[in-house]
């Protein structure tokens, strides 16, 4: 059925800790043939005695390359 009314959904933003490059990320998020790997430094959790991880930027995973073979 359809409806007179707009669509009121909005694009949903990337957070920061999202769209930008975290230094403990190989590349930016999203780049093809890399994947999200828990962050080594917060053992995934986005926080070192309560506060951000550096590594990360407090999301718990960073971007890493993905191997092709051996």
């Amino acid at each position: 059925m359809m409806s007179d009314r707009p669509d009121t959904k909005q694009p949903v933003e990337p957070t920061r800790s999202e769209a930008t490059m975290a230094p403990g990320d190989e590349a930016p998020p999203g780049t093809p043939g890399t994947g999200d790997d828990v962050c080594p430094e917060c053992a995934g959790s986005g926080r070192i005695d309560g506060r951000e991880c550096a590594n990360c930027l407090g999301r718990g995973r960073v971007v890493k390359a993905i191997s092709a073979g051996p």
